[in-house]
């Protein structure tokens, strides 16, 4: 008994709290109040038995509930497999097996080549889903590499989507955007490359040399009459005449854009004068651009209360006006593009200005500021900050230095008078052209619808700050008007500002060319603000303007088109200047899809 006694107290608190007695069920309710467990083992000896047994049992139930769960997994396990197998043959379509090299290749050869031949063995539903090969339109794409992305999980490719075509290319493939151009004399370009001064190859070696450079920053250049030598910016140069900036089909814009986007900058200087911050970017294949920060946001209109001559400077706008100048077919802004800078590395850590140098301060937030010296809009307030050091602007291209290809600065007949009290002589005489057209230039040549052009690019863009204009002095008053500083274009989207036409309402003239194309331009085939936003759509800028503004453009396009009916009623058969040659041709070509709707 002293032995069971010392085996019961050896024992673990697990097993004798298994082995204490269940208390009895309560008989009547006196007990419930105190009431003690009674003995189930009356003997010492049952209550030992019973303690060897426990560990027995319990090994014993545990096994039972492990393989009942073990059974209980594989069914379901099992059912799961099932439904599986029942559900992919009922999706799954029964393809006949192919050699590797056979139909399944030639399939996916097909869709990324574009091949117009169905694979050898397509599914029923393909082939009878298939439409018939037709020729692909010129400047269409013939086939999607994004095909084989397309690729559907059970292995056969969805079939492709019909192109859908460009209104800007529809634009620029229409007859009065492939009209020829005046043939181009020796005396109708800007410049042109040097011939060599003799015969000798001591002459030749030596003209070859000036072009030659190993200026610090600079890449290396080794330039000869060859234009495949020369840099995107001096093709540009090269290429300007007395007509336009460039040619419609132009090979050197895309270049051009691609060098204003992308080349490396290695100097940056305040450009002197001006109301507001500008700085000149100088690249390392010796090309410039002028760069204009970013001052206001694209969703953001100037304020009303202010005047025209207090407005900012917008980079975008001097993207969007390059743009829109293009699609009318002036082509007198140069190439601007847009571009994020870095303004430690690419601005302060490089700048010899010591002026703009030593206004970089860090903003409270952490953001790196500057604001340059000029008469305006240089100082604190009005700081350009990068976020923390990137900073978006615009790039336009320079035009060739002065000293090369000398320009003339004209006061506009149309210029404002920049007060706050005084009104300029037009706006308060209705006759007022009959004084311009009695004046040189304007008397003569083509200067007055050149004019008239510009009031019309600048009222679609709701630009009043248009004081002065150039031309380039080589070729006298017989070419066209450069379209420069366009920068307080694009403000306010929810007003027009018709004083801007005050040109074309008072003198009721205008080129037909530009007549033509502003309808076209109104057929909402090729409504102006699609093909501008698609146009838009290919800076690194993108979104360059804001969908108000679009809807503005195509708002004020029928503006001007209502002037122009107003005209001709008043004017009948004095309005439109012939500037076409074959003007019958094209005539009826717009008749057919490029009247007037609005």
């Amino acid at each position: 008994m002293g032995e069971k006694k010392a085996e019961l107290q050896r024992a673990t608190p697990w097993e004798i709290k298994r082995t204490e007695p269940r208390p009895r069920a309560f008989t009547s309710q006196g007990d419930r109040s105190s009431s003690k467990p009674s003995r189930i083992c009356s003997s010492e000896g049952e209550q030992a038995m019973r303690l060897r047994c426990v560990p027995f049992v319990l090994r014993r139930r545990s096994g039972s509930i492990f393989e009942l769960l073990v059974c209980l997994s594989l069914a379901l396990h099992l059912l799961l497999a099932l439904y599986s197998l029942s559900f992919l043959h009922d999706t799954c379509p029964r393809t006949p097996l192919a050699h590797p090299g056979g139909s399944v290749r030639k399939t996916v050869r097909s869709a990324l080549l574009g091949s117009s031949q169905p694979p050898d063995t397509a599914t029923p539903s393909m082939a009878a889903s298939k439409a018939p090969p037709h020729p692909a339109r010129d400047g269409e794409p013939t086939a999607s590499l994004n095909m084989a992305a397309e690729m559907s999980q059970e292995g056969s490719p969805k079939m492709a989507a019909s192109p859908v075509r460009s209104k800007l290319q529809a634009l620029f493939q229409h007859p009065l955007y492939t009209l020829p151009e005046p043939e181009v004399g020796e005396d109708d370009w800007l410049l042109q490359v040097r011939s060599k001064v003799g015969d000798s190859n001591e002459d030749s070696n030596r003209i070859t040399e000036e072009w030659v450079s190993d200026d610090v920053g600079y890449d290396a250049a080794q330039w000869n009459g060859s234009a495949q030598t020369h840099p995107p910016w001096l093709r540009f140069h090269l290429g300007i005449t007395r007509w336009a900036l460039y040619r419609r089909d132009d090979p050197v814009l895309a270049p051009l854009t691609q060098q204003l986007a992308g080349q490396r900058i290695i100097s940056a200087v305040q450009k002197p004068g001006g109301t507001q911050l500008k700085l000149v970017m100088s690249f390392s294949n010796y090309g410039q651009a002028l760069f204009k920060p970013m001052k206001q946001a694209r969703d953001e209109e100037t304020d009303p209360n202010l005047f025209y001559f207090s407005d900012f400077e917008r980079h975008n706008a001097e993207i969007a006006a390059f743009h829109l100048d293009r699609i009318l077919d002036f082509r007198r802004i140069p190439p601007v593009v847009g571009r994020l800078v870095n303004v430690s590395s690419e601005i302060r850590q490089i700048t010899t200005d010591r002026r703009l140098a030593r206004t970089f301060y860090t903003s409270p937030v952490g953001n790196l500021c500057f604001h340059g010296e000029c008469s305006y809009y240089c100082s604190t307030e009005h700081a350009v900050c990068g976020r923390p050091h990137t900073l978006e602007g615009s790039l336009a291209a320079f035009l060739p230095d002065l000293s090369l290809a000398p320009r003339r600065s004209w006061r506009s007949p149309w210029r404002r008078s920049y007060s706050r009290h005084r009104r300029a002589e037009w706006e308060k005489k209705p006759d007022y052209c009959a004084t311009v057209k009695n004046t040189p230039p304007y008397n003569a040549s083509t200067r007055l619808v050149d004019i008239i052009d510009m009031a019309i690019l600048d009222f679609l863009m709701g630009n009043m700050d248009r004081h002065h204009y150039e031309t380039f002095e080589k070729f006298g008053n017989d070419t066209f008007l450069l379209h420069l500083d366009n920068g307080r274009a694009f403000g306010r989207h929810s007003r027009d500002e018709p004083s801007i036409l005050a040109p074309l309402r008072q003198c009721c003239r205008i080129r037909r060319s530009t007549m033509l194309r502003l309808q076209l331009l109104s057929r909402p085939e090729y409504r102006l603000g699609d093909v501008l936003r698609e146009s838009l759509s290919r800076d690194p800028l993108s979104p360059v303007l804001s969908r108000p503004h679009l809807a503005a453009v195509d708002r004020r396009l029928g503006a001007v088109l209502r002037a122009l009916r107003a005209c001709e009623a008043a004017h009948p058969g004095q309005v439109v200047y012939d500037d076409i040659a074959a003007g019958a041709t094209v005539q009826e070509a717009v008749a057919k899809g490029g009247g007037d709707r609005k």
